[in-house]
């Protein structure tokens, strides 16, 4: 079913009734909080969008829950936390069995606060930010693996492969703050130096400097995309003095295109965190494929964790109903196989939401042979 996209704030008519078919069952309606303009990444966005349209679309032709049809209203958060919470509360007004989505960490750490004092059930698809809630939420869960897990691995993955001065350059917000702090508390204990650069006092040029003047081996870009870290990795390329530096974005901004298309084979060679297995298994083939003919291009993973956020709401509430009177354990009871494994949720040491702990890790790169290929340089 096609969805509903708008800003919030406007005039609505009752969702359920404008939907509905005469005589025919009112749709089970279900928020979605997705980035879809800036200065949110609108790509990640799209791709979002993408998983989850193509799971409501089979379950409805599945039968829908209990026989009625799911239906999309789909919010544009643009990367704004206030636009996000705002959105929220619009959507519990129109009567959403739940709101699933968001890209951006911060944007859905407002989200799930909102939701969590409505009562009303969050399913975060992609965002990592441990802190997704500052007390326990009953009613919040993620999909996406936290932040201190997966960046633990890309961490893992640094040291293998050598690196021992490695430099972090990043513009100040909660999130580059929290990756910065976990991987200085996992490289430091192991021999390894974290050198932090600020990226809004110093230009691409300073970083080059910065970096030789350190003897830095590797430099992690902790920044937004395209501005500033595309200027900072066309200056590193350019360096001479930098030829062995490896670049890395463990945030995963190489995963789209766009990154490949600003940047070419200079993007290439920039290992960041992707959230898919080493091989997808039945369930992950067939839904790849359609999410490729849907997109016109490669699925990134934020594609499968929209999908499989549908999947997932698409049990509980063919378990509980669609009243959001859900029981406490809600989401410990979910057993669902999603296209990257068998999809749990517990309460993971140091997280204050449900978790599926955890979703497949790999560090991977493009190519520079072929930068449109995915290259697979290290698992969990």
């Amino acid at each position: 079913m096609s969805p509903e996209v708008r800003p919030p704030g406007r005039d609505e008519t009752d969702a359920h009734r404008r939907a509905a078919p005469p005589g025919g069952p009112r749709p089970v309606l279900i928020g979605a909080l997705v980035p879809l303009t800036r200065p949110g990444w609108a790509e990640a966005g799209r791709h979002l969008l993408a998983g989850l349209e193509l799971a409501v679309r089979e379950v409805n032709d599945a039968g829908g829950i209990a026989g009625a049809p799911l239906e999309l209203l789909v919010r544009d958060t643009a990367a704004d936390p206030g636009r996000a919470a705002a959105a929220v509360d619009e959507l519990a007004g129109l009567g959403v069995a739940a709101v699933a989505g968001e890209y951006h960490s911060v944007v859905a750490r407002a989200a799930a606060a909102r939701a969590d004092a409505l009562g009303l059930p969050f399913l975060c698809s992609s965002a990592v930010l441990d802190a997704l809630s500052e007390q326990p939420a009953q009613w919040v869960a993620r999909l996406a693996p936290a932040q201190s897990h997966g960046w633990r691995v890309y961490a893992d993955f640094l040291l293998g492969a050598g690196h021992r001065r490695v430099a972090v350059a990043a513009e100040p917000s909660v999130y580059w703050a929290s990756g910065t702090r976990v991987l200085r508390d996992h490289l430091t204990p192991r021999g390894a130096t974290v050198i932090p650069l600020d990226l809004g006092a110093l230009t691409p040029a300073a970083v080059c400097d910065e970096l030789v003047a350190h003897r830095a081996t590797a430099l992690l870009l902790l920044a937004g995309f395209p501005e500033p870290a595309v200027p900072v990795v066309r200056a590193v390329r350019r360096d001479q003095r930098l030829a062995e530096v490896l670049l890395g974005a463990p945030a995963g901004q190489p995963e789209f295109g766009d990154w490949a298309e600003l940047l070419g084979g200079d993007g290439a060679a920039v290992p960041f965190l992707r959230y898919l297995p080493e091989r997808l298994g039945p369930l992950g083939t067939r839904v790849g494929a359609a999410l490729r003919a849907r997109l016109g291009e490669a699925p990134s993973f934020v594609a499968f964790e929209g999908y499989d956020t549908v999947v997932v709401l698409a049990e509980v509430l063919r378990s509980h109903g669609a009243d959001r009177v859900l029981p406490a354990d809600a989401w410990q009871r979910v057993a669902v196989e999603g296209t990257r494994g068998e999809i749990r949720f517990s309460r993971a040491a140091g997280i204050s939401v449900w978790q599926w702990a955890w979703a497949p890790v790999q560090v991977v790169d493009r190519d520079p042979a072929e930068p449109g290929r995915l290259r697979v340089l290290h698992t969990a």
